[in-house]
């Protein structure tokens, strides 16, 4: 089973969800808003993908940040859970488990490559 990580609302999620939709694939949809995230999950993937990928840089969450909670959150891993945690929308969306790995960001090809790959 697929699992979704997000925001509602959020136009990437969007497009996932249509995606995962179209494709006939099942998948469970973890809201952060509403269920928050857990340290453990934090760590799997920052260990799985690095922080380069998990840390959404370019919105507008990051660019509130203070200077001071900016290098906090980069100061190490524990710190950058720590960050995450405090403010979901730091985390790029969607993150999409699956038994091969993670897929970070909506990317069309990989969500159909899966499928591909499920359908086998």
């Amino acid at each position: 089973m697929l699992k979704i990580y997000g925001i509602k609302n959020c136009s990437s999620m969007k497009k996932a969800f249509d995606l995962l939709n179209e494709l006939g694939l099942s998948y469970e949809f973890h809201d952060y808003k509403k269920q928050s995230i857990d340290e453990d999950t934090l760590h799997t993937w920052l260990n799985e993908a690095g922080a380069a990928l998990i840390l959404n840089k370019k919105g507008t969450t990051w660019r509130k940040l203070s200077e001071e909670e900016q290098e906090h959150a980069l100061v190490g891993q524990a710190e950058l859970i720590e960050t995450l945690k405090a403010h979901t929308s730091l985390i790029k969306r969607p993150v999409l488990e699956t038994a091969h790995g993670l897929i970070i960001g909506f990317d069309e090809a990989q969500y159909r490559a899966l499928h591909q790959n499920i359908s086998k």
